[in-house]
Order: structure tokens, then C-alpha cells, then sequence
């Protein structure tokens, strides 16, 4: 009896889900490991980094940048505000809209800890050749594209 091929598609693309979703989570767990002894957790670093690489967001631009919510990103910012690591303060132009941006003691933690980050993530990558990590960022920013259409 042949198979039908909706079926068989359908199987292929689950198994290629579940591929994903088991190393992003291998990924994300090392990450949260090499992030342990800094005390942040990975969306706390996210937020820092962010403000690192791209400086001082409105919390709406940090979110979409980060990939989180608004309401769980307030949380966040909170306890990064109360650990003395960034400062939220009304925008100028629209009062409505809180601007973050990095402390001192913000910056020389980021950039104390971002290299080694940065060295953990990339061993993870070494398992692919440069080929393979660039056809690997095409694909997920392919299916980006289709979730976004």
C-alpha cells in the first residue's frame, strides 16, 4: 500500500521540528550554564547585550529585539534596574515610552562576560563547517519568513 504523501511530509516535518527544538534547547542549556556564574539568566543577559551592541531602546525595541514579551520583559528590566545594571527613564519625545539604557556597572558586566559567552556559543558552532552555519542561519531565517507572512 503506498503512503500517502501528505503523511509522509507531515512526519518529515515534525521530526525536523523536533531536530530544532532539541538543539536549541542543547544550545540554550549551554548558554544558561556558561551565564550561571554571572547570575543572570538568559533573557537578563539578552537585555544587556542588546543595550551592549545596539545602546539605549525603548522597552518595545528590546523586546522585539530579544524575542520576548512586554510584560515579561518589565519584570526583567526590573530586577536589572534594582541590581543596579541598567536605568529606565521616560523617553523625551513621548512620555508613555520608557528608554533603557546601561549603567556603568551595566557595561563593565556585559563586556566582562560577552567574550566568553560569545567563545561558548561559537565551540557549540564548531560541530558545523562555516558552510554549514551559514545555510543553517538561511534556513532559520527562511522559516522566520514564513511565521512572519
Amino acid at each position: 500500500m503506498p503512503r500517502d504523501s501528505s503523511h509522509s511530509s507531515q512526519r518529515q516535518a515534525l521530526a525536523a521540528y523536533g531536530r530544532l527544538m532539541r538543539a536549541a534547547n542543547a544550545l540554550r542549556s549551554v548558554a544558561s550554564q556558561q551565564l550561571s556564574e554571572s547570575g543572570l539568566t538568559l533573557t537578563q543577559f539578552a537585555v544587556l547585550e542588546a543595550l551592549y551592541h545596539v545602546g539605549p531602546m525603548s522597552l518595545s525595541e528590546v523586546a522585539r529585539k530579544i524575542l520576548t514579551t512586554g510584560g515579561n520583559l518589565t519584570m526583567v528590566v526590573g530586577n536589572l534596574e534594582k541590581q543596579g545594571l541598567v536605568n529606565r527613564k521616560c523617553s523625551a519625545e513621548d512620555g508613555r515610552v520608557y528608554v533603557l539604557s546601561l549603567t556603568s556597572k551595566g557595561k563593565t558586566l556585559i563586556g566582562a562576560i560577552f567574550p566568553e559567552h560569545a567563545s561558548a556559543i561559537t565551540g557549540q558552532f564548531e560541530a558545523l563547517t562555516p558552510k554549514e552555519q551559514k545555510k543553517l542561519a538561511e534556513l532559520c531565517r527562511k522559516l522566520e519568513r514564513q511565521e512572519q507572512a
